[in-house]
């Protein structure tokens, strides 16, 4: 079967899962990383491959393959977190947070939400740059490689949608 790996992917090539879980595997982990206990990052990353088989016929070849797998996995990644249970501590045993009364954890949650907000207003090319590059902890090279296309080109995107994600930020800000 010939064609991108998305196309292969999507017309149910059994070789194409192997080559996808070999391209996409580090930039999986590194994304459950940031969002999962470590002990659990290769259970939801075999989840987020399996679901990535099963969902192959929704994926349009015509857009970022890493993206669709992002999404992806970053559902995957809550459902996980939402089947934990929590872990109680009693109050007693508890410290007074760090800061005044919180405000600090606060405001870093709320700057976390503009963040996210902001990077939904970006175009595409840049967005993806931008994600492959802050919550996958790839090189601008890498992401050349990954996108098949110049490293100027990625360059661009990324400077760009950094002014714009700037510009944007200081308006919800406001």
């Amino acid at each position: 079967m010939t064609g991108t790996l998305g196309e292969r992917l999507a017309g149910g090539d059994d070789e194409a899962l192997a080559e996808c879980l070999r391209a996409h595997a580090a930039l999986i982990s590194g994304y459950l990383r940031r969002l999962v206990p470590a002990q659990d990052v290769e259970d939801v990353r075999q989840v987020v491959f399996s679901e990535v088989w099963r969902s192959r016929r929704r994926y349009d070849p015509a857009r970022s393959l890493e993206a669709w797998i992002l999404g992806i996995t970053r559902k995957r990644a809550i459902d996980h977190l939402r089947a934990r249970v929590p872990v109680t501590v009693p109050l007693d045993s508890v410290g007074e947070p760090g800061g005044a009364d919180g405000r600090e954890t606060a405001d870093a949650l709320g700057r976390r939400d503009q963040v996210l907000r902001a990077l939904a207003v970006l175009p595409g090319p840049q967005r993806e740059a931008i994600e492959l590059a802050y919550y996958g902890d790839l090189t601008q090279r890498e992401i050349a490689e990954r996108l098949h296309i110049p490293l100027g080109t990625v360059k661009a995107r990324t400077a760009r949608g950094l002014h714009r994600l700037s510009s944007v930020l200081s308006t919800l800000a406001a």
